[in-house]
């Protein structure tokens, strides 16, 4: 089974212990929810439902995974990590009541601090995900120095591990056999909602973990950027503007073909030539060594060339990995350059247009020679469009 195994997460930590070790950190404090999971999943392979978690662990003492008792099962399933305990403050988020729990064993954060002895700085990696009052009761636990350390996470996940891009290519696998299942289906007549869950249901049948989201707009409803399915009928001729992300032990690849169905006017189909055309612009710029910013300016010179510079809302290309969309995310300014190992989504898009909207949404693997498309079928479908 393609996974990350225990060994890397073993080197994660010590990584994560020799940024400590730089910035005087004693200790370090990874928050994740069932929405903000990357980080927690990163460090444990743990992912809440309905509930909080979070990895505790030291310089030197080994990671304590802190859960709430409805999902205390699912973390000893899931995380790599055997010393599992229960903190009251991460019960379920969406209740104000105080939930019983009558058979919990519950530490507090009070008793760890004290277990894990002179903790003068705390680092917190997912500060900015969590609650200002599970903050407070942190600081008041730990009575210490408290750092946001996002930046030593977020540098770490920068470049993938060879394990790391098997699930990304696991991820995209699945997500390539629902979307194929949605083009081949006649969704003509059906609602979005009858067409996305084609796709979702492909993809779950073929190995996805979980379907993060299903952007849908069909017709004038393309236009809608990130809308969700609906009970629209999709019509003859319509623009089909659908994105999904799917995720596989903890990755997530996002796959989004601009197409439409039936017989379709002239103006969509010079909506759909342009995005391949510009996707296939900014593609030779995806390489180890090259500034990003040459990418980003190759695909607006090619919507400029186009005339169409006003339906291009925002920058063509992110990062990806344990979330859908992550660092980097450049723009024409952006004067850091591409790493071999870098994992990348193009999101090559025009919004407004007459002939509706859609985008280019391929993930890729950078290399010193230039970029490896996770996507081998939406690769080939590209490659031989017609868009000249």
């Amino acid at each position: 089974m393609i996974k990350i195994p225990l060994s890397e997460f073993k080197e994660r930590i010590n990584k994560l212990r020799a940024h400590m070790a730089k910035q005087n950190i004693d200790a370090m404090f990874v928050y994740g929810d069932e929405y903000r999971k990357e980080n927690l999943r990163y460090v444990s392979n743990f992912w809440p439902i309905f509930e909080r978690g979070a990895l505790l662990f030291g310089k030197d003492s080994e990671p304590i995974l802190l859960c709430a008792p409805e999902g205390e099962q699912v973390a000893r399933e899931m995380s790599v990590w055997e010393d599992v305990r229960l903190v009251p403050d991460f019960l379920c988020v969406t209740v104000p009541d105080e939930i019983e729990y009558p058979h919990a064993k519950y530490t507090s954060f009070k008793k760890l601090s004290a277990e894990m002895g002179n903790i003068k700085k705390l680092g917190i990696i997912g500060m900015d995900a969590m609650s200002e009052s599970l903050l407070k009761t942190l600081r008041e636990a730990f009575g210490c120095e408290i750092v946001d350390a996002n930046s030593i996470i977020f540098e770490l996940r920068a470049k993938k591990s060879a394990n790391e891009v098997l699930c990304l290519r696991e991820a995209a696998r699945i997500a390539e056999v629902g979307y194929r299942a949605m083009m081949e289906a006649d969704v003509i007549s059906k609602t979005e909602l009858y067409a996305a869950g084609i796709a979702e249901g492909a993809a779950r049948q073929a190995g996805a973990e979980s379907i993060i989201f299903t952007v849908f707009g069909s017709g004038e409803r393309s236009a809608k950027i990130i809308g969700r399915p609906t009970t629209k009928i999709i019509e003859d001729g319509d623009m089909i503007m659908c994105a999904m992300a799917v995720q596989y032990e903890g990755y997530v690849a996002t796959y989004e073909i601009p197409y439409a169905v039936g017989n379709y006017s002239a103006e969509t189909k010079r909506v759909i030539d342009v995005l391949i055309g510009a996707s296939a612009a900014g593609y030779p710029y995806l390489k180890a060594g090259l500034p990003m910013n040459q990418f980003v300016k190759a695909v607006r010179d090619y919507f400029r060339k186009e005339g169409l510079e006003e339906y291009d809302i925002y920058p063509p290309l992110h990062g990806s990995g344990c979330a859908e969309a992550e660092s980097p995310y450049p723009n024409e300014n952006t004067e850091a350059v591409f790493e071999a190992g870098m994992t990348v989504n193009t999101d090559i898009s025009l919004f407004g247009l007459a002939g509706g909207s859609n985008r280019v949404e391929e993930g890729f693997v950078i290399t010193e020679t230039g970029a490896e498309t996770l996507f081998p079928y939406m690769r080939s479908y590209y490659e031989n469009h017609k868009y000249n």
